[in-house]
């Protein structure tokens, strides 16, 4: 398979469905409430170190890390709305949706960035004249 098909739509559905798994679990305890910021205080730092380790040495440019964000908050926004807010009509976008949506798109673009400065090999991109 193609290496951009699975940084894209497998990390990103993956990151989505632990998420979303996760979500279910908390649905049924006291932490309900406040789900969505204990949610970005538990898997931020875990996506963060997933995307650091999936991308750490394969030398890619920094713009397919702004696709890879792009790409997986594209996932999130739309796997949110067919399996939170359609299939439970659920009032669902508050402050903590937003941020996770941000961070969704930040994480790897911010590794992209760090790998980027600590001047990891370029790989060329389809496209690139050199």
């Amino acid at each position: 398979m193609k290496e951009w098909i699975k940084d894209t739509a497998g990390l990103g559905t993956f990151f989505w469905l632990i998420g979303y798994l996760a979500s279910l679990v908390l649905f049924f305890t006291p932490f309900a409430g406040i789900m969505g910021w204990v949610m970005i205080g538990l898997f931020t730092p875990v996506t963060i170190g997933i995307t650091w380790w999936w991308f750490k040495d394969r030398g890619l440019h920094f713009r397919y890390y702004i696709g890879i964000g792009l790409a997986w908050t594209l996932i999130a926004v739309v796997l949110d709305y067919m399996f939170i807010v359609m299939l439970f009509q659920a009032t669902y976008y508050e402050v903590d949706v937003y941020l996770y949506y941000a961070l969704t798109f930040l994480i790897p673009v911010a590794v992209g960035l760090v790998l980027a400065r600590t001047g990891r090999k370029k790989v060329a991109m389809p496209g690139d004249i050199r």
